[in-house]
């Protein structure tokens, strides 16, 4: 179940940017609260294994179209500077707290209603969609729809085949032939994203973008940590149920000071950045994880 929704949303999150250029971010960011709620109420519904997995694939689209879509109407309305910083630090900000009602939601709907109201609950969430009609602008910003495709499916299928392939090493082992495989399609496939960007007139990634230090550093940096955040929690939270034996609720209390450092982290992010710059907190975040 945790898979079904990891591989859609990390597999379609560039070709879930790209539909929204294509379709304007109003019609992404509503089509996407419709899909998400919609599928909240289907797996809250389910009455087998297939049909719960099924609606959180499906779930992972609507969030692979609306974390870009939330991204490019914050990038598009406040201007380059502190404006843009400081929204990008209350979206974390946000997200931080989400994390933090959500785990602890979840576990007391679990331990004193049904594990079904996990996903019910996010059925109201459909309410956002006159908000989003009302305040997020219609634009498009890709004109020739049927141009950039190509490139959109190969990264497309090159990350949901990446995410798939490791996904599946609790099954197969890292160098089995399937995960090898795997990962070897998924090498292959990014190489004719490349190939075909290369010959595109309309580019799904500009050429040249990742020579920008301070971009490719901070991917890499987002890119390892999410790697050993999400992998954390996941196993933290088999571990504090499984061998600790804690009840829902004590879990999702176990992970809330986890999410007030994501919120006090944000908000400090802007301030620190401000006065120093980047890189200084950068580098200090960087090495106090490394060292834990």
């Amino acid at each position: 179940m945790v898979n079904a929704y990891t591989l859609t949303f990390g597999g379609l999150l560039l070709l879930g940017g790209r539909l929204a250029d294509l379709a304007g971010q109003r019609r992404a960011a509503i089509a996407g609260l419709g899909l998400f709620a919609l599928t909240s109420l289907l797996g809250g519904l389910a009455q087998n294994q297939g049909e719960l997995i099924a609606a959180r694939a499906v779930q992972g689209v609507s969030g692979a179209v609306l974390l870009p879509v939330s991204l490019t109407v914050i990038t598009a309305t406040f201007a380059e500077g502190h404006a843009r910083n400081r929204a990008l630090g209350i979206w974390g900000a946000v997200a931080g707290a989400g994390g933090a009602a959500g785990v602890l939601l979840g576990g007391v709907l679990t331990q004193y209603l049904d594990w079904r109201w996990v996903l019910f609950v996010n059925v109201p969430i459909a309410a956002a969609m006159p908000l989003a009609a009302a305040s997020v602008p219609a634009e498009r910003t890709a004109r020739r729809a049927w141009l950039g495709m190509a490139g959109a499916v190969l990264a497309t299928a090159s990350m949901a085949v990446l995410v798939y392939a490791v996904v599946r090493t609790d099954t197969y082992a890292w160098g089995s032939p399937q995960t090898l495989g795997g990962l070897a399609a998924a090498v292959v496939l990014g190489g004719a994203f490349v190939l075909v960007e290369q010959r595109s007139a309309v580019l799904l990634v500009r050429r040249g973008i990742l020579r920008a230090r301070s971009l490719s550093v901070a991917c890499l940096v987002i890119f390892l940590m999410a790697c050993a955040q999400f992998g954390a929690f996941y196993f933290a939270s088999l571990y504090v149920q499984g061998v600790l034996r804690f009840s829902p609720v004590q879990t999702g209390l176990a992970f809330v000071p986890f999410s007030l450092g994501v919120i006090a982290g944000t908000i400090a992010a802007g301030a620190l950045m401000r006065r120093a710059g980047h890189r200084p907190p950068l580098v200090t975040v960087a090495a106090t994880v490394t060292s834990h």
